[in-house]
């Protein structure tokens, strides 16, 4: 199984650079990275470089992009000018991701809204977004990965809810990204993950986490540690065991996590380590 890197994990690290992160997860063994957007953004405001730059990167290294990651709070739009918005969001990323030889956007549901829908209403304006959504990157062979988020007041929090949407839409350029975090913090089924077809799970977000109550105020993204840390309470060999049960086809398994304490690490260090526990996972579990 090939290893990916996503910027999340050293976002806030000094001196962050996205191109120096292309460069650090080739020299570390990485096979993919998740660009994440907020970064991209900010180093194409500071001046650092320029889309065409990290493109011509690209064509001259191994190291490829797996998702875009993300164009965030995409559903549950009230107004014509937010769901134009959201439209208008879309069709830069993909012009970026052309540039960056992409074929993934990661989406990301909307939280606190000023609306009380229920589940049934969510799925619904989900579905239907999708689906305008997919109009816009059909011809060009991109892929939408929907990422449930764990938190209480995102309208879309567990992996069953996610898949449901995935299903209705049905398209193959249409899936779920599974992050292990968010699986378990908001007390995703296992049952519906048993029973998923694996070809609809594009990404694979490998971490673990402190075991603190599922749904709590403070369990946060903050939470999360590198996979192998011994104050882990995620079931690994569960993972692995049911995403080969079930034929996920991604062969890439992507670390992720947004701890305080790794951003102290210098951005070469994070990278170095993020690498180590990545292969070790892969290794142990993968093999």
């Amino acid at each position: 199984m090939k290893i990916g890197f996503n910027e999340g994990c050293n976002r806030f690290c000094e001196g962050h650079s996205v191109l120096k992160d292309l460069d650090l997860c080739e020299q570390n063994g990485f096979d993919y990275i998740d660009i994440q957007s907020e970064c991209l953004d900010r180093d194409l405001a500071a001046g650092k470089y320029t889309l065409e730059e990290l493109g011509e990167w690209f064509k001259n290294h191994k190291l490829k992009m797996l998702s875009y990651n993300a164009l965030i709070f995409f559903n549950m739009k009230q107004t014509q000018e937010e769901k134009d918005a959201v439209m208008a969001q879309l069709d830069e990323i993909i012009r970026r991701c052309l540039i960056l030889d992409c074929k993934m956007i990661v989406v990301v549901p909307s939280m606190d809204i000023t609306v009380e829908a229920t589940i049934p209403e969510i799925r619904k304006d989900a579905v239907a977004v999708i689906k305008e959504m997919l109009k816009k990157v059909e011809p060009h062979g991109i892929k939408l990965s929907i990422e449930f988020v764990a938190h209480p007041q995102m309208t879309i929090n567990r992996f069953e809810d996610a898949y449901a949407i995935v299903q209705e839409v049905d398209s193959p350029l249409v899936g779920v990204t599974l992050d292990q975090y968010h699986f378990h913090a908001m007390a995703s089924e296992w049952a519906a993950l048993e029973k998923a077809d694996g070809k609809k799970i594009f990404v694979w977000h490998l971490n673990d986490m402190e075991d603190v109550p599922c749904g709590a105020k403070y369990n946060t993204d903050e939470k999360r540690l590198w996979p192998g840390d011994e104050r882990g309470c995620l079931d690994h060999q569960r993972f692995a065991d049911t995403l080969k049960k079930i034929g996920f086809e991604g062969d890439v398994c992507t670390i992720e996590v947004f701890r305080p304490d790794y951003y102290k690490l210098s951005q070469e260090e994070n990278v170095k380590t993020a690498a180590e526990v990545t292969r070790a996972h892969v290794a142990k579990y993968c093999g």
